[in-house]
């Protein structure tokens, strides 16, 4: 007993070596050191970062009794820390391409988090008064730098270019952030990049995760990063201005003041359940609470119900073309895309499948789709082609008929001029159906009707795509009754008339805000801690579309779509 009771003093004081947390966003490379020395146990052999007797770096049984021992095993610790390579979870400084790839004038390279000054001092040379050239270990924030971009273990200059430091939390992702602007060629690109994954405290960034630190230091909520992403994919006008004003943070105020008031309803309905009706709290407060809830449920009930106008906006007008056999359809889609899109040909039943093109119509990005010819055909392929264009046209946002104009017009009629449309094509043809009559060139100028006119209350143009006449009167009046129907913003509408739903998950959080909102309504006053709890729920609901509240695979679905510099 006494044997071990001394074996066991002589190896009390040995410690664990202290080892940095990976997920501590204050680590950096530089402080590596300096936090050692800071958690040094007491006894600690001075210079020595870690134990004072075991030779193993973990605590071992195995202890030196002498201090010149202890001296050399501390020393061997410390080198060993010092050559111990840090895991990609203690790398917290990322760096990546910001520009497209390719060949250009400039590319940006970004840089961010704790060591991104490291960064500088290791691979940047400014010029001081343009003679010769100087490194600078702190360089003024927030300005342009002339500078060489030099290797930081050989010293050979790779380009020439400019630098500028953002010192956090005054940047984008509020931590310290370093871009290099380098010529855009490949080889430069790449010896850069190849440059700055050399020093052990840099790793490639994630797709998405300079965005989602901007998120993660408050900088932007979801609304706002689902709106940055949306501006970099903009292809249209309209799609520019809602991307830019949910970016800028329109769509995040107007939740934020749902929310707000659902909170502000909250707390009347539990301060009866704190005090109760008397004299600290006056009567009516929970009639009061009722009425601005209804408001709070008509006024998401109207969101929810525009349509998805702000999804479609975003994503694309989705457009069928439809029609009976060699009506046009194809020639159609090959005017609106200015190519050779689709094969044409006087053979009924070409296009037996659906085809897509993205477009840009009056500044409304648009899904153009051709379709098979509506027909009654034994043809296996052609039948299943049919089918499909059925199914499309039913799923479209706009329909889009195209008739032959010489088979389906008839003056004959005591009425006038009547549209006489086929068996086949007419089921799908509704009240807000677009109709272009197509090859009005193979009428008698005296037998063309007056164009342009409604029949039956519909949208109605004459055109012939084979000569190009009426097309443009055709494209003039189809972009307006886009523009009517989805409402194009303008630049002075006011902002409560912009769509608030933009992304599917917006209209799944809201609706169950709505059904929380219905269940308090529901809720007997006896029950008032069941309805302060729907309440509860609501707001849960809301502040879910903008983070307030999140779910981590959420995030991680937002952010998987951006590109590796973003």
């Amino acid at each position: 007993m006494a044997a071990r009771l001394a074996s066991r003093a002589r190896t009390a004081h040995v410690t664990r070596p202290y080892i940095p947390n990976p997920r501590a966003t204050s680590f950096s490379w530089n402080s590596r050191k300096q936090k050692d020395i800071q958690h040094r146990p007491a006894h600690a052999a001075p210079g020595s970062p870690f134990l004072s007797g075991p030779s193993r770096l973990y605590g071992s049984s195995v202890s030196g009794s002498s201090g010149t021992s202890q001296e050399h095993v501390a020393t061997s610790q410390e080198k060993l820390c010092e050559t111990l390579p840090l895991s990609d979870a203690q790398k917290r400084t990322i760096y990546a391409l910001s520009t497209p790839p390719g060949k250009a004038g400039v590319a940006v390279i970004r840089i961010s988090g704790p060591d991104a000054l490291e960064v500088w001092r290791r691979i940047v040379q400014t010029y001081r008064s343009g003679k010769g050239k100087a490194r600078e270990s702190v360089p003024e924030p927030w300005k342009m730098h002339r500078c060489r971009i030099v290797h930081p273990l050989s010293g050979d200059i790779l380009d020439d270019g400019l630098a500028v430091f953002f010192k956090g939390p005054r940047s984008f992702t509020t931590e310290d952030v370093l871009e290099l602007h380098v010529h855009s060629g490949r080889a430069v690109v790449s010896s850069v990049l190849n440059a700055i994954a050399c020093l052990p405290f840099c790793r490639p960034a994630e797709p998405g995760e300079f965005t989602r630190r901007a998120f993660e230091g408050g900088r932007l909520d979801l609304t706002q990063v689902e709106g940055l992403r949306d501006l970099i994919d903009a292809e249209t006008e309209v799609q520019r201005k809602l991307a830019l004003r949910n970016a800028e943070g329109t769509t995040r105020a107007r939740l934020e003041q749902l929310r707000t008031e659902i909170i502000q309803c909250m707390a009347l309905v539990e301060a009866l359940i704190d005090f109760g009706e008397g004299e600290d709290i006056e009567e009516g407060v929970y009639e009061q609470a009722r009425e601005r809830v209804e408001r709070l449920r008509d006024t998401i009930a109207h969101h929810l119900a525009d349509k998805r106008k702000g999804e479609i906006m975003r994503s694309g007008i989705r457009l069928a073309i439809f029609g009976p056999p060699n009506a046009g359809k194809s020639s159609l889609l090959n005017f609106l895309a200015q190519r050779e899109a689709a094969i044409v040909t006087p053979v009924p039943g070409t296009t037996r499948d659906i085809l897509e093109l993205s477009l840009d119509i009056g500044g409304l990005p648009v899904i153009v789709a051709d379709t098979a010819g509506l027909r009654k055909t034994d043809d296996v392929v052609e039948s299943i082609g049919v089918e499909r264009a059925r199914k499309f046209v039913d799923s479209s946002d706009v329909a889009l008929c195209v008739l032959p104009a010489p088979d389906v017009l008839d003056h004959s009629s005591e009425h006038g001029w009547e549209l006489r449309i086929p068996p086949s094509v007419a089921p799908l043809v509704k009240d807000d159906t677009l109709i272009l009559l197509n090859k009005i060139d193979l009428l008698h100028r005296g037998s063309r009707p007056p164009f342009p006119i409604q029949i039956a209350r519909r949208n109605v143009w004459q055109a012939s795509l084979s000569t190009r006449d009426g097309t443009q009167d055709f494209m003039t009046g189809f972009a307006q009754v886009l523009q009517q129907r989805y409402q194009l913003l303008a630049d002075d509408a006011p902002r409560t008339e912009d769509p608030l739903i933009t992304h599917a998950r917006h209209r799944v959080h809201l609706s169950n805000a709505l059904e929380h909102l219905q269940e308090f309504l529901d809720t007997s006053p006896d029950d008032v801690v069941l309805a302060a709890e729907e309440l509860r729920y609501a707001a849960n609901a809301i502040g879910k579309i903008s983070g307030l509240v999140h779910v981590e695979d959420v995030l991680d679905a937002i952010f998987r779509d951006f590109c590796i510099g973003k």
